[in-house]
């Protein structure tokens, strides 16, 4: 099988059995989903849920938060991993957007790393959820399932990011990138993936090189 051809046979099937996929993260507009995404490094969507109310209860917009210290905003975020750092990333980013953008959360990738706390893969995904961007964030989900499904053989996260974008269909790829971190979040875990229960088993490279044998303990692809 080709590789372009492995790409037209994953995208159907995952357009054909997971119609919707979106965000995981709660939030009812871009300022909440900057700090949302901002929370969720190296943390879970489940745990980010979990404290963002009572933090957007106190923090409505960009502008009350830019008010705030990072002292304060700690005590919001105590139980995300890296609260201190967080805290203060997110007291810079409210000041940032209020003053170099006026409260609005801009739509070019570019632009949203200007933010602080607010990297080239939080960049995608913010674009992509908020504005429906063509644009793909590579994580660690969508990094393993991709070199697992023989989607790309990156070795970095933007190398994989280009290969995806060269091989996606524009209006694909929004979407695209909550069908791989989904399916890596449920099924194409990093560790005892369910390949044998995994609808993509047939199209898979790294299932058909190893036999449809398990997956070796924490391997990537």
């Amino acid at each position: 099988m080709t590789k372009r051809e492995r790409y037209k046979k994953i995208l159907k099937w995952f357009q054909e059995n997971m119609p919707v996929a979106e965000s995981e993260l709660n939030y009812r507009n871009p300022y909440e989903l900057v700090v949302a995404v901002i929370l969720s490094a190296q943390c879970t969507d489940k745990r980010v849920n979990i404290i963002t109310p009572s933090l957007f209860e106190r923090y409505p917009d960009p502008f009350s938060m830019s008010r705030s210290d990072a002292q304060e905003i700690l005590s919001y975020i105590k139980s995300v991993t890296y609260p201190n750092s967080k805290s203060r990333y997110l007291e810079m980013m409210a000041k940032e957007l209020v003053s170099q953008f006026g409260g609005v959360v801009p739509q070019d990738t570019d632009l949203l790393q200007k933010l602080p706390g607010v990297g080239r893969k939080s960049a995608n995904v913010i674009a992509s959820v908020i504005y429906n961007k063509p644009v793909i964030a590579v994580d660690t989900h969508v990094f393993r399932v991709s070199r697992r499904l023989g989607l790309s053989s990156g070795e970095t996260p933007v190398s994989v990011e280009i290969e995806l974008t060269d091989n996606i269909p524009e209006d694909k790829r929004a979407i695209a990138h909550h069908w791989l971190i989904l399916h890596g979040r449920y099924i194409c875990t990093a560790r005892s993936p369910k390949c044998h229960s995994c609808g993509l088993s047939l199209f898979c490279l790294h299932y058909h090189m190893t036999g449809g044998a398990n997956l070796h303990k924490g391997s990537t692809g």
